[in-house]
């Protein structure tokens, strides 16, 4: 060790080491389908699965995710400490690669995972290098102890914890480090094992008798002052569906916008990708990424996910849910672009979901939607309370 380490590493690993090592010993042990209920698995018939994203850092990021990102993950040195490596996986092709940059870094990398309160569950992963941990915080119902190990020797080692999700928690935070000084560690083939949530619910309108309608507004590349001044003179409670990288540009617009009470923020995918077209892990990517994103912007996990060109399918469902949305939100009105587009009979209908898009139409798109609101005598309301 280096002198450095002798004086301030040495003094934080000795006492982690052995605090995680009583910790350790005190274990015991598109298409628009129509919408359909779907009933969630219980306790006993729950199927387990591995919740963990991009566990085997197999999937590349997208060209619109955040800048120099390891796709499912956030890593606190960004691209400088830590990214994908093709140099002896421990399978598959890649593996993540962590050079922790300064003597303050420990090359933390971590992601959010959703679980369901009182649950337990079980993590692991593959590691190469001196003093790895890999540990879960954040909404355990207790201090969980980090799995650890000295020095893997060259090779690959497998650590495993466990760790019961607290009453009320929906998520917790996995993470995977190494410690100061002690060089770069690579990480593969990471799991979370636990009972699979219930697909989320898909929907078109919301079922409500009240006489509301609800404006959606999707991506988030043109942003006028127009439409602004409208959502702002009418206070309508906006529900919007930014693309991360968009939202990002103008995070205070967002703000703004979403001003209204019953105004939200929720989940758009990453790049706009087709999601039939993808695997369910790349899915899971795409939507957990994006809630990652706009969590760290606005400071709310979203809980609803709008599908690109309203495309999905089974893996979408669970892919969602995986990720904490409880609705796959498609619309049954489009508003965008100058259209008028009623996708039933008649006029507007008590709980239809009204589709736009953040363009330089969309003032105008607003003020049609709310003229047809009008005629049909309903009022825009916000979304996410109704789907609660």
């Amino acid at each position: 060790m280096s002198t450095r380490l002798s004086t301030l590493g040495a003094g934080r690993l000795p006492a982690l080491a052995a605090s995680a090592g009583l910790l350790v010993a005190g274990l015991a042990g598109p298409a628009v389908a129509a919408p359909a209920a779907v009933a969630a698995p219980t306790a006993a018939t729950a199927a387990t699965v591995n919740l963990a994203t991009n566990p085997g850092f197999e999937i590349p990021a997208s060209s619109l995710a955040d800048w120099g990102s390891v796709p499912g993950w956030r890593c606190s040195g960004g691209p400088a400490e830590a990214a994908l490596t093709t140099a002896a996986p421990h399978s598959g092709t890649s593996a993540l690669a962590v050079t922790p940059a300064g003597d303050e870094s420990t090359g933390e990398c971590v992601q959010t995972v959703s679980v369901q309160p009182g649950t337990t569950y079980t993590a692991s992963a593959w590691v190469r290098g001196k003093f790895v941990f890999l540990g879960a915080t954040g909404g355990t119902d207790r201090p969980t102890a980090p799995a650890w190990t000295e020095s893997t020797n060259g090779g690959w080692q497998k650590l495993t914890t466990r760790f019961t999700a607290a009453a009320g928690a929906t998520t917790v935070k996995l993470s995977v480090h190494g410690w100061y000084q002690q060089g770069p560690f690579a990480v593969d083939d990471v799991r979370v094992d636990g009972p699979a949530p219930a697909p989320a619910t898909a929907a078109a309108s919301v079922p409500t008798s009240d006489k509301v309608v609800f404006f959606t507004v999707d991506d988030g590349w043109q942003t006028t002052p127009e439409a602004e001044q409208v959502i702002a003179a009418n206070k309508l409670p906006i529900t919007a569906f930014p693309l991360p990288m968009a939202a990002a540009n103008n995070p205070d617009y967002f703000r703004r916008v979403t001003a209204a009470p019953g105004s939200s923020i929720q989940d758009h995918s990453v790049s706009h990708t087709d999601l039939t077209t993808l695997s369910p892990a790349e899915q899971q990517v795409e939507i957990c990424d994006a809630r990652d994103s706009l969590t760290r912007l606005f400071g709310t996990a979203p809980t609803v996910f709008r599908p690109p060109y309203f495309a999905w399918n089974a893996d979408t469902l669970q892919a969602a849910a995986n990720c904490g949305m409880r609705t796959v939100l498609t619309a049954d009105a489009d508003f965008s672009w100058g259209a008028s587009n009623i996708w039933h009979e008649g006029t507007l209908s008590p709980g239809d979901v009204v589709l736009m898009h953040w363009t330089d139409t969309l003032a105008d798109d607003l003020r049609r939607a709310l003229a047809a609101a009008e005629v049909a005598g309903l009022k825009p309301a916000g979304l996410a309370s109704y789907l609660r």
